[in-house]
């Protein structure tokens, strides 16, 4: 027992935070208001912080990418102003491997203009996409965060059926493809396999029946994902001339998205585009037609969405209790520092203690016998006067006359 005393005793001598008895503790009703307004802050504030905690921030990542035996995926929706037995598809990638191996896209006889409510839903597509891709930087955790993986929807089906022949060509579908460097391209004839390569075949037709005119409904690589723009899609060239090249340079980068919405591997892209007239005359060769040329970044992209740490949470905590705990005791001192100071207390008790003047108690000052009321503000006096003579026997007073 001794043992454990002494243990408890060596203990309570590290106290850092020593107990004030309540008779030594004085409230005021200043402090009560600080303490108020001090928990209503508080409790302010850990609210905000429980809400930004609960708010996800994106980490973008940028290493080399080792995946060479992934495949690269081409989505394509692409509709050109001439009948489909004028139009070839195909791609052609650095391995030399046969256009037919890659797949084959769907051709469907369509009209070039679009009726009212697929003419609507197309500038939708063309406004929209102008500002994402102007805005991406502002906005590209919102489009993370939304888990769309189709943002525009599909055209609409065709309800106005114009009276005339056919004089477009819908080409839709995907291809499959190595991850390198590759040419997709969509030109005049069909296309024919040689040993070496390929060929389009257009012998039958007349220079009056090129017309590239084309609409980009969709291009894009890999598997959907929320968050990625595709800066084709939405695009329309519009053209006169019947011998034009158009060419678009892209830059394919893959991309591995980890967020709450959608987890996966997918691609992005960034695009420039050329275009010119073929005029052999005027020195300008070529071959007319619609040119997506690609090549592969050598770095992947990896997104991934996280929470702030517990730890990092739980020390915010604490410094906001502690921090405002600290400033309103300082604040509480300072108010009353300055209420002394307004209603001159400090003053007052400097003249006091110069005078060496001790005030008398309030009970004597208001009583009413006159033996204790004090003539010189000495309460030694007063007290002397209140005590009776002690004597043996009756005791008496004797009165003289003066």
């Amino acid at each position: 027992m001794l043992r454990r005393r002494r243990t408890i005793q060596t203990v309570k001598s590290l106290d850092a935070f020593p107990k004030t008895s309540e008779e030594c503790v004085e409230t005021t009703p200043t402090g009560g208001t600080v303490s108020l307004i001090s928990f209503g802050l508080i409790i302010w504030l850990i609210i905000w912080e429980f809400i930004y905690f609960l708010e996800t921030d994106f980490k973008f990542k940028f290493k080399p990418d080792v995946d060479m035996d992934e495949k690269l995926i081409l989505n394509v929706d692409i509709t050109v102003a001439m009948p489909c037995r004028y139009v070839g598809a195909d791609t052609l990638d650095l391995t030399g491997e046969q256009v037919l191996t890659f797949g084959e896209l769907e051709m469907d006889e369509t009209w070039w203009e679009l009726d009212f409510d697929q003419r609507a839903h197309f500038e939708g597509i063309q406004r929209v996409n102008n500002y994402l891709r102007d805005q991406f930087h502002s906005i590209h955790e919102i489009l993370w965060r939304s888990g769309y993986t189709n943002i525009f929807g599909d055209m609409p089906s065709r309800r106005e059926f114009p009276a005339r022949e056919m004089d477009a060509c819908r080409l839709h579908g995907s291809l499959t493809t190595h991850k390198v460097a590759g040419n997709f391209h969509i030109t005049a004839g069909k296309t024919i396999q040689l040993p070496r390569g390929h060929a389009h075949l257009a012998v039958f037709m007349d220079d009056s029946d090129y017309n590239f005119t084309h609409r980009i409904d969709k291009f894009s690589y890999g598997h959907p994902a929320p968050g990625i723009i595709h800066p084709l899609e939405g695009d329309e060239q519009i053209t006169h001339k019947n011998m034009m090249t158009y060419q678009y340079f892209v830059i394919v980068v893959p991309t591995k998205v980890s967020t709450y919405s959608h987890r996966g591997n997918t691609f992005q892209y960034s695009v420039a585009e050329q275009s010119r007239e073929i005029s052999h005359d005027n020195g300008s060769h070529g071959t007319p037609g619609i040119f997506f040329k690609y090549d592969v970044s050598s770095l992947k992209v990896e997104v991934r969405e996280e929470h702030e740490p517990f730890l990092q949470f739980f020390t915010r905590i604490l410094g906001i209790v502690g921090g405002v705990f600290t400033c309103s005791g300082l604040l509480h001192r300072c108010i009353g520092t300055l209420v002394n100071f307004v209603t001159c207390r400090y003053f007052r008790q400097s003249a006091t203690e110069t005078k060496g003047e001790v005030l008398p108690p309030v009970e004597l000052i208001n009583s009413p016998n006159p033996l204790l009321t004090p003539t010189t503000g000495n309460p030694l006096l007063a007290t002397s006067l209140t005590e009776a003579p002690t004597v043996d026997g009756p005791a008496t007073i004797g009165v003289t006359d003066h």
